[in-house]
């Protein structure tokens, strides 16, 4: 037991060094920095990625060049596979940073993992574009796949950190609306209170190496400066939960943003949802974007999970 805790010591410095090299304080050389590292590692010879130019059906959504559109990402397996059910996937990056190509470490695991095919897209980002944008832009791609054919219940929900809030936002937003809801959710580290109530912000703050408290701050100050924060489509941890679709939470016990997961399934379990939360020991934010064993293990899991609500 010792050798792993070691072996995920080592793994947690490397990824911080690579963190590092990502954090870059101009905020474009970020984003530049992501789109590369997931480009390099989320080469994929079982999935074939193709780009689609999502059109806005009303005026809220839009792209970041202003034409009204939003660029998003269709990932395939590369052999037969089951087209019934489809993932429509919320990339992470605090609200600032991330993007499809950024996800496809995240994405391209997961095609291949459910055999189903998975639709991210490029929401627009803070600071430039703040709270609603993001859950604006998140719904006009929800009402495009509905224009394709498919029913809500045809969709599994999902998103890691900031995407994991924004997979929670458009679902309480759906229902705010009194519309259908996804099949379920599988949410990765999401990011629920950008109150920063947990007590995992202090007592794991020298452990995750990928975010910190800084980090956090100043992407709550990007996305929600001049907002009341305990808004359940800004955190969605103050949401109402009654009558939700089952839920998948996948958490590493060592990361900052450990309870924003364990607050959010105390929540859900309150409210009579079905819900499921896995820690991962040793495991940190997004762990499952790393190539080694326990990030496939983990995507492995949430096929299952979505196999057994997809029955």
């Amino acid at each position: 037991m010792a050798g792993t805790g070691r072996k995920n010591a080592n793994l947690m410095n490397l990824i911080k060094r690579v963190h590092g090299v990502v954090e870059n304080t101009d905020i474009e050389k970020h984003r530049q920095s992501q789109d590369h590292f997931g480009a390099l590692l989320g080469n994929n010879k079982d999935v074939i990625f193709e780009d689609v130019q999502i059109q806005a059906l009303t005026g809220n959504g839009a792209s970041a060049d202003g034409d009204g559109r939003i660029h998003g990402e269709w990932t395939y397996v590369n052999r037969a596979h089951m087209k019934k059910y489809i993932i429509l996937y919320c990339h992470g990056g605090g609200y600032s940073t991330g993007s499809s190509l950024y996800a496809r470490t995240l994405t391209g695991k997961l095609a291949a993992s459910t055999s189903m095919d998975v639709l991210s897209f490029d929401y627009r980002l803070a600071p430039e574009h703040p709270y609603p944008a993001a859950t604006e832009d998140a719904m006009q791609v929800w009402n495009y796949l509905m224009l394709l054919g498919y029913g809500a219940r045809d969709i599994i929900l999902a998103g890691d950190s900031a995407g994991g809030n924004l997979a929670l936002s458009l679902t309480l937003k759906l229902k705010e609306e009194g519309r259908l809801l996804p099949r379920g959710l599988v949410l990765m580290s999401p990011w629920t209170d950008l109150t920063s109530s947990g007590k995992s912000y202090i007592s794991k703050a020298e452990i995750d190496p990928v975010p910190n408290g800084a980090y956090l701050e100043k992407m709550i100050r990007n996305y929600a400066e001049g907002q009341e924060l305990t808004n359940p489509l800004i955190s969605p941890l103050f949401g109402d939960y009654v009558g939700f679709p089952p839920t998948y939470i996948q958490v590493g016990n060592n990361e900052i943003l450990l309870d924003d997961s364990v607050m959010l399934y105390k929540k859900l379990l309150k409210a009579n949802v079905s819900v499921k939360l896995e820690m991962f020991k040793g495991m940190w934010h997004v762990f499952q974007m790393s190539p080694f064993k326990t990030a496939y293990e983990a995507m492995d899991k949430n096929a299952e999970f979505i196999y057994d609500i997809c029955r």
